[in-house]
């Protein structure tokens, strides 16, 4: 687990005998409201036998749980998600979701550190619950996709019915998904993957600009 809370990915491995670049290791935060499928996308895309931190729902945390909409969910994640998918050969990714209630959100700044980029998982019957989310990743500059889980009893809404509707910075990306579905969360995770890489790249090209104009 070293290097995932430095600045830059973590490269793992040596490089192979025949020239193969060492293998990249990526930082993702899967982060959204409560019950919104956090731990279930992290739980269908991994390779490893995902690591929970999930506990009973108490009648003390529903005082302070906005269970509407969701009223069969009867756990919770208290500190995070854990687990790890390889996209291609040399390239894996591991994936950390956060927990969604508002007392737990101390944990974000830990674990945001050293991330390429974030899954934002939205429903569109609680679509305010991925706000926080939203705001937390776009003031801390860090690329996002929302992902909208594509729940049986809820209404479907296209990618930019959605993008409008949480008010995006121009450009991030919508997709829709099933949690559930490993193929269906490998696309989400790709596409953050490829958008996450342009901003990086972007952003390294503006820093380097003025400097390479003035020599």
């Amino acid at each position: 687990m070293r290097g995932l809370h430095d600045n830059g990915p973590a490269r793992t491995g040596d490089a192979a005998d025949d020239g193969d670049l060492a293998a990249l290791a990526l930082k993702i935060l899967v982060a959204g409201g409560f019950g919104v499928g956090k731990t279930t996308l992290v739980g269908a895309v991994s390779e490893i036998r995902p690591l929970r931190t999930e506990e009973v729902l108490s009648e003390a945390g529903e005082l302070v749980d906005d269970t509407g909409g969701v009223d069969r969910k009867t756990t919770t994640t208290v500190a995070m998600d854990f687990g790890r998918i390889t996209i291609r050969a040399g390239l894996s990714l591991y994936l950390f979701g956060t927990p969604g209630q508002d007392r737990f959100w101390f944990l974000w700044d830990e674990l945001s550190q050293g991330a390429l980029g974030a899954v934002v998982l939205a429903d569109t019957r609680r679509l305010e619950d991925c706000f926080p989310a939203v705001d937390y990743f776009e003031h801390r500059r860090i690329p996002f996709v929302v992902a909208v889980n594509c729940f049986a009893d809820a209404r479907r809404y296209g990618a930019n019915e959605v993008a409008r509707a949480l008010d995006l910075e121009q450009g991030t990306p919508v997709v829709l998904c099933d949690a559930r579905d490993r193929d269906s969360g490998k696309e989400v995770l790709i596409r953050l993957v490829e958008y996450a890489g342009r901003v990086h790249t972007a952003r390294l090209l503006d820093s380097v600009g003025p400097q390479a104009g003035s020599v």
